[in-house]
């Protein structure tokens, strides 16, 4: 099989759930069309389990994967921005550790750059799931075109963040990742959209995302609550909304919050996901 030009970019913590992550690097072997490499960013220590779960997939692929191990824990966007300064390939295509691929997604996206070397960015559509991929709860459908994706970005992110496959050098010349606690994506997306990138997604499920009462959980709470304010001002200030956008996505973003995880995980499944 013939290997094309990508990277794959995940971070990894301590945190993650070694079946979880053994089950998301096989899917990343196997694609229809195999990558050249995948970078691990190693966010902080992690526990033997996983560091196992590694060892295996590098025995079974030498020189695939690349690791990235950073001495203590710094936070998602920090860790990405490393792992994207650290991919050999312009093209990046970012994975979670939960989450699978379809075997055509890299085949899909790669082919997406070839037909229009405008593109910056390509994402997709997820299926989301519990427990396995049999049980899918909901999708979350994005926009598909440039113009779709620029107005969508105005109030709710644009992109799923474990579908997309990106150009560095794109990333790296709107500044890369930066802390933005649960908003790191979004912050990214919305620089790249103002400086005039343009964006595609692919309209199918690429990717099967794994969701959850956990989940929900991360959306509600003091902090969340806190740092969603602080991201919606950074992602009005640096993308395209208007301030009557910011007020409103503000204004859902608190509701949502301070309701209790039982009632937000509906709304997720019915109101946000289609």
């Amino acid at each position: 099989m013939n290997k094309v030009d990508v990277s794959i970019l995940m971070s990894v913590y301590i945190k993650e759930k070694p079946d979880y992550f053994k089950v998301s690097l096989n899917s990343a072997l196997d694609q229809t069309t195999s990558v050249k490499e995948i970078v691990l960013v190693l966010d902080g220590p992690i526990t033997p389990e996983l560091q196992s779960v590694i060892s295996e997939f590098q025995e079974r692929t030498p020189n695939l994967i690349k690791l990235i191990p950073l001495k203590e824990n710094v936070g998602l966007g920090k860790a990405l921005a490393v792992g994207v300064e650290a991919c050999s390939y312009d093209l990046i295509a970012r994975m979670d550790t939960d989450d699978i691929m379809l075997p055509t997604r890299i085949e899909k996206q790669f082919a997406e750059f070839n037909m229009d070397p405008k593109l910056a960015i390509v994402g997709s559509n997820i299926d989301e799931f519990y427990e396995s991929p049999e049980k899918i709860v909901g999708r979350r459908i994005v926009p598909k075109t440039n113009n779709e994706i620029c107005d969508f970005s105005k109030k709710r992110n644009p992109f799923n963040h474990m579908t997309v496959m990106f150009r560095k050098k794109a990333i790296l010349s709107v500044g890369n990742y930066q802390p933005m606690m649960g908003f790191e994506d979004y912050y990214l997306w919305v620089r790249l959209l103002k400086a005039g990138y343009k964006g595609k997604n692919i309209q199918e499920s690429l990717v099967f995302a794994r969701t959850g009462e956990d989940m929900y959980a991360r959306r509600g709470g003091k902090k969340y609550f806190i740092n969603g304010l602080k991201g919606r001002k950074a992602i009005y200030h640096a993308g395209l909304g208007s301030f009557l956008d910011y007020l409103i996505s503000c204004s859902a973003h608190v509701v949502v919050s301070l309701l209790p995880n039982k009632i937000r995980g509906q709304i997720y499944e019915n109101k946000l996901r289609k």
